[in-house]
């Protein structure tokens, strides 16, 4: 064999070795996965649910993966900061976010958002399902949802309802609580949740649909008076409200819902990972019992595809409602 028939062999055997090397060369890389810490961003204040939700399983990651999980609080613009900082981060796997019901009817709402809802982000795993109740403070005179209704009626325009901020959860459902129950009620957004809520406490606003964990302690304490649930049951840290088709309301289907996401182009074997192990810490009992203290169900499992799927449908659904309800900024 001449020395140029060798040579030709080891090109050969190196050109058809780069393919084999190109393949194995990532999954080797994302099995050290995580090399370093992890920031989660909230795109609310701390003491929200999603930042909740968000150190609950930084917490759970962080014992599992044995590198820090931060949370990165980025609130503002209905949660639009914090989503364009996500999509904007390197596809890396080493900063996700959480995303819920808000973003998937910001872009109908204003028209343009700083990033692509249905193309700047990975859907990972949804995590949670929320429910929401109907609050009022005690000078309300109303103590039953039909009553507030009726009252409504006999005072167009004249209550309120408050939200922590335009395309958020509560004016979401406010508005469809107005809708179907053919009312004229004025909104009025807050910078936040919990803005809206002291403005509720103080009676500066006439009701609110606030989150369970928000609302059951201020009931509690007698601080606003329960008129119903937005869940399909009664919910079991206020078992004596009814729901809103016990209350007269039938065909409110509406329920909040909060994920991770993770920036578009994030590799494959990455989003896996994060679903496998947000899967299993949502089974763990002990994460169960605390979302159902805070007014939280955990989802079922599910894969990046049907919570891409839940998105892209949540976006369809709210342009359609913006459109046809006519929905603008207050």
């Amino acid at each position: 064999m001449n020395t140029m028939t060798i040579q030709r062999r080891r090109i050969l055997g190196a050109l058809g070795a780069a393919p084999l090397a190109a393949a194995t060369s990532f999954p080797a890389w994302s099995q050290g996965y995580p090399a370093k810490p992890i920031r989660i961003v909230v795109p609310l204040p701390p003491g929200s649910p999603p930042d909740v939700l968000a150190r609950l399983v930084a917490e759970r990651l962080q014992d599992a993966w044995k590198q820090p999980v931060v949370v990165d609080n980025r609130p503002g613009a209905t949660g639009m900061i914090g989503m364009d900082a996500v999509a904007k981060s390197a596809p890396d796997g080493y900063t996700v976010g959480i995303m819920f019901l808000t973003h998937t009817v910001l872009p109908a709402l204003f028209g343009k958002v700083p990033y692509d809802t249905g193309s700047d982000l990975a859907p990972v795993a949804n995590l949670v399902w929320l429910y929401n109740v109907l609050v009022v403070p005690p000078a309300v005179p109303a103590r039953s949802a039909k009553e507030l209704v009726e009252l409504a009626r006999s005072q167009p325009g004249k209550l309120t309802y408050g939200s922590g901020g335009n395309g958020s959860p509560a004016h979401l459902i406010g508005e469809s609580f107005r809708q179907l129950t053919k009312t004229e009620m004025l909104h009025v957004p807050f910078k936040g949740p919990n803005e809206a809520v002291q403005a509720l406490l103080g009676g500066h606003v006439s009701a609110m649909f606030a989150t369970t964990s928000v609302a059951v302690p201020l009931v509690n304490a007698g601080k606003l008076r329960a008129m119903a649930v937005t869940s399909p049951a009664r919910l079991p840290a206020l078992p004596s409200v009814p729901t809103m088709a016990e209350s007269g309301v039938p065909g409110f289907d509406l329920k909040e819902w909060e994920g991770i996401v993770a920036p578009a182009g994030t590799p494959r074997e990455i989003i896996t990972k994060w679903n496998e192990e947000l899967t299993r810490i949502m089974r763990l009992p002990q994460i169960r019992d605390k979302l159902t203290e805070l007014g939280m169900e955990a989802a079922p499992a599910n894969s990046p595809e049907q919570f891409t799927s839940l998105v892209h449908g949540e976006l369809q659904r709210w342009t359609q409602f913006v459109k046809t309800t006519g929905l603008k900024t207050d």
